[in-house]
């Protein structure tokens, strides 16, 4: 089985082309939702996450506040470098065991591993394939306005992450993702059938 990671910048595409990919019939799973899991008040990850950034994150009913979280994290470097260094082990551990699981039942060619910081995080080095979904700058910022965000925090997700130019290096795969959803889907049928002939070999 192909392990295969699915990356890109903030608002370059990426959920959309996880979202083919599983119309397509490829398992993807979702890293960064699996963080957030990971930060539920039943999680090991919970605790330490509350002990670092105190109770001031906490819900009513004692939640982390996801938006008062990132609120601390996205200003400050060092402590978004502290909150990845307390998820991303956990998060890697369970991207390991999913992919060793879906290779184990031996019904998959292929499967994929979705996460926003996953050559930053080192993931990398579990994978046989990586797949890189970009746009243009401006298209980027274009989109987090839509989603609500300000210019100001729109800049400084897009700066948390490693510049698309890096990402793209290490890419095996890239989705052009700066022009109709019509045009990416023909990307990503076009990387499912190059799977599936490998597979056939």
């Amino acid at each position: 089985m192909l392990r295969l990671g699915l990356t890109g910048g903030i608002a370059t595409g990426k959920s959309a082309v996880a979202a083919m990919l599983r119309e397509l019939r490829f398992d993807v799973l979702d890293a960064d939702s699996l963080a957030r899991q990971l930060i539920e008040p039943s999680q090991p990850a919970y605790h330490e996450v509350v002990s670092e950034f105190g109770t001031s994150i906490l819900d009513s009913d004692q939640s982390v506040h996801r938006a008062k979280l990132a609120a601390i994290v996205f200003t400050d470097p060092a402590k978004l470098a502290r909150l990845n260094a307390i998820l991303h082990p956990r998060v890697e551990a369970a991207v390991v065991q999913q992919f060793a699981e879906w290779s184990r039942d031996g019904a998959r060619d292929a499967a994929f591993v979705e996460a926003a910081l996953l050559v930053e995080a080192g993931y990398l080095k579990h994978l046989d394939r990586l797949v890189v979904t970009w746009c243009r700058p401006e298209q980027q910022l274009e989109r987090l306005r839509a989603r609500g965000f300000t210019d100001t925090d729109a800049r400084r997700r897009i700066a948390a992450q490693l510049p698309i130019e890096d990402k793209l290096r290490h890419a095996t795969e890239k989705i052009d993702c700066s022009a109709s959803l019509e045009e990416t889907r023909k990307q990503v049928e076009a990387l499912a059938a190059k799977l599936r002939v490998r597979s056939a070999l």
